[in-house]
């Protein structure tokens, strides 16, 4: 047993698991309605985005988040703009956008040099390396946009599974594409270095696909989604302890080892018996 809570006993180690379980199950909630959108490629678009953000603050010597955050909701609402003139498709606007920001920053370092350990935690992640202001700062960010999801739950219900009525019924769905893109662009801004921008699409889509083959019901998807993510972040930290692995990297294979139990546990149970067409919005 004391071979078990021996990580414990470290402050970084209890500062590693706490940020992990936050993020993780804040990628789960904010997961949720970028895999029912369609738009599961916007997080490994957007971590890439936003990392050419982050590269213009160090240039500047200016704040990293805030650059990185700034970076990464100008290029979520250009993704947004592009993708309703109906010319192009959103994966399309996304690689076009994305890609020409994580260019943006690579050669905004070769110019201006020094690579830190800032930016190597921000590609591939240190969760061991985070600090009490992080797991504050990630925490924060969790409560807010957990605030908003239940203020905003059936604008953004309603926009997610119908825009087209959702608009004629009075719902703005482009401010809500905007809340969304400020949610989405602060989640990755603050996760980055637990799991890095290489990494973090797959935090993002996971656990809400986890969570879709184990229900047909929106409410508990969303809930299931959370504590599967949560769930990654704690055990894939405490797994890297052990292991001696990237605690990102770590992190997202103890998700898509979730995701094979999950994927069997619900071919199982169609076999048993026939599955229910749709999906329950309640």
């Amino acid at each position: 047993m004391d071979t078990l809570l021996e990580p414990f006993a470290y402050g970084f180690f209890r500062h590693a698991i706490w940020v992990a379980m936050l993020t993780g199950g804040l990628c789960g909630l904010v997961g949720t309605y970028v895999v029912l959108r369609g738009m599961s490629y916007i997080g490994h678009g957007l971590s890439h985005a936003i990392f050419g953000g982050a590269a213009a603050a160090f240039a500047l010597n200016a704040n990293f988040y805030a650059g990185a955050f700034i970076w990464g909701f100008v290029a979520a609402v250009l993704i947004n703009g592009v993708s309703r003139r109906r010319t192009i498709g959103a994966d399309a606007a996304i690689g076009v956008i994305t890609s020409a920001s994580f260019a943006i920053g690579i050669a905004i370092i070769s110019v201006a040099g020094g690579f830190t350990r800032n930016f190597e935690a921000a590609l591939f992640g240190n969760v061991l390396g985070v600090s009490l202001g992080d797991v504050i700062i990630v925490g924060v960010v969790a409560v807010i946009t957990g605030m908003i999801v239940f203020l905003r739950y059936r604008p953004l219900l309603f926009t997610t599974f119908d825009p087209e009525v959702a608009e004629v019924s009075g719902v703005s769905t482009m401010w809500i594409d905007l809340i969304l893109a400020m949610v989405l662009a602060s989640t990755i801004t603050v996760t980055m270095n637990v799991v890095g921008v290489m990494l973090i699409a797959a935090v993002l889509v996971i656990p809400p696909v986890i969570a879709r083959l184990l229900t047909d019901s929106f409410h508990r998807m969303l809930w299931i989604s959370v504590g599967t993510g949560a769930l990654c972040g704690f055990l894939g930290v405490y797994l890297s302890y052990y292991l001696d692995w990237s605690s990102g990297a770590t992190v997202v294979l103890t998700a898509a080892a979730l995701f094979v139990v999950a994927y069997v546990v619900s071919a199982l149970r169609n076999r048993r018996a026939m599955p229910d067409v749709g999906f329950a919005v309640h």
